[in-house]
């Protein structure tokens, strides 16, 4: 509003000027009486009564315009300079408000998340902004977009544009390639096709382009995994994720955080319990299968480690879904424990090859800070609250065990 008010300003001393320089000289011209001090401010009270007239700054313009223009066509050689100086001022002020409104002034009139994906041309994010109602003139946004070369020079990539935004700071912006970076989050992860579609949803690649190079078994080995240990490198959480990063860039960015995760602290405590990492993760996703109750944790990290010492089979039932391909199945029925799989925990002794879901930290820690306890054996709670009954001997177990069929008996669950 400031800048509007100066320029009404400046086109008002510009108008003055002429009307009364050129009123002054055609009246010396016709040897008429030069306007008196009454004669100067009857004019500068007329134009105050047009000026009030005039609600637009182009009606005001094309009025001083046509009085130049009149003085012009009636005056000799000096007159008309004087005139064409006086067109120059006028231009000049009108060409320099109009491009500092053009690209300085506010044009953005909400944030908003613009996301421009490869293959995206400048019509693409034009017909966007504009559907998306996020500027006040997108016409002007168009002519300074090429006037910067923006418009062939696309950088995909995730913005934010901010309310107040001139097209100048919007292109710069743009232009540049300078990204907000995502919030990417991902959690409850077991498979990776799980994982493939989290991403895609927080990402620009598709789900398709993660799982091929999740299941690239190259890539597994060049990353220091087997392609069935790969699932241990992902530690779930939230990460700040440039959104065009690319399916591999994703995977040496979780190189980088699973080596930040396991510090030399971490990476001792493993050595203590004869563990490395990646079985650390797999002990893991064991447990994060067996209970949701982070308090519980370390009791059943501690359960799994007492097999572990004493070389019993873990006889989990999560790695008998996981080997079924089957998360759905509530209760694992005896026919079901002889599945042939390097996972059956119930015939193989030790752990299995590879984590069977992506562990999350509470769990991974709940290995590395395990409860010390002389308990082998354990059972979901009959009241259905998510804890378990904890065993010394199998005599308790199997009556805990009981407990737990028989509430499940009486809910009909019988798979």
């Amino acid at each position: 509003m400031e800048g509007h008010e100066k320029y009404i300003a400046a086109l008002k001393k510009v108008w003055v000027w002429v009307k009364l320089n050129f009123t002054a000289e055609m009246a010396s011209a016709r040897k008429i009486r030069r306007p008196s001090l009454t004669d100067i401010k009857t004019a500068s009270k007329t134009f105050q009564k047009i000026v009030s007239k005039t609600n637009s700054v182009r009606l005001l313009i094309i009025k001083v315009f046509r009085l130049i223009v009149a003085a012009f066509l009636r005056q000799n050689l000096r007159k008309k300079l004087i005139c064409f100086f006086s067109l120059l001022v006028l231009i000049s002020l009108i060409a320099t408000k109009h491009f500092h409104t053009l690209y300085y002034g506010p044009n953005v009139i909400k944030n908003y998340h613009l996301f421009i994906h490869d293959g995206n041309n400048f019509e693409s994010i034009v017909k966007l902004l504009k559907e998306n109602n996020c500027l006040e003139d997108i016409k002007s946004f168009r002519q300074i977009a090429r006037l910067k070369d923006y418009d062939v020079n696309i950088r995909p990539g995730a913005y934010i544009l901010e309310t107040g935004w001139s097209n100048n700071e919007l292109i710069n912006r743009l232009r540049s390639g300078a990204q907000t970076p995502v919030m990417v989050t991902f959690n409850n992860v077991r498979t990776r096709e799980d994982l493939a579609g989290k991403l895609a949803k927080q990402l620009q690649s598709d789900s398709l382009s993660f799982l091929t190079v999740f299941r690239n078994d190259s890539i597994a080995l060049n990353l220091g995994f087997q392609p069935e240990t790969l699932p241990a490198l992902f530690i779930p959480n939230t990460y700040s994720i440039f959104w065009t990063t690319t399916p591999m860039g994703f995977l040496t960015r979780m190189k980088r955080e699973y080596e930040q995760f396991w510090n030399e602290a971490r990476r001792l405590k493993a050595k203590t319990l004869g563990l490395t990492t990646v079985q650390v993760a797999t002990l893991a996703s064991i447990v994060q299968e067996e209970s949701n109750k982070n308090d519980e944790k370390p009791i059943i990290a501690g359960v799994y480690l007492n097999r572990l010492k004493k070389n019993w089979p873990l006889q989990a039932d999560p790695t008998i879904r996981f080997a079924l391909g089957d998360y759905s199945i509530h209760r694992i029925l005896t026919d079901q424990l002889s599945v042939e799989s390097p996972y059956n925990t119930y015939k193989n002794i030790g752990l299995p090859p590879g984590p069977i879901n992506m562990p999350e930290i509470s769990s991974l820690d709940a290995i590395l800070n395990y409860r010390v306890h002389d308990f082998f054996y354990f059972c979901a709670k009959e009241d259905f609250s998510g804890y378990h009954n904890f065993a010394r001997t199998l005599f308790e177990h199997n009556n805990n065990a009981r407990k737990y069929q028989a509430a499940l008996n009486k809910l009909k669950v019988f798979k």
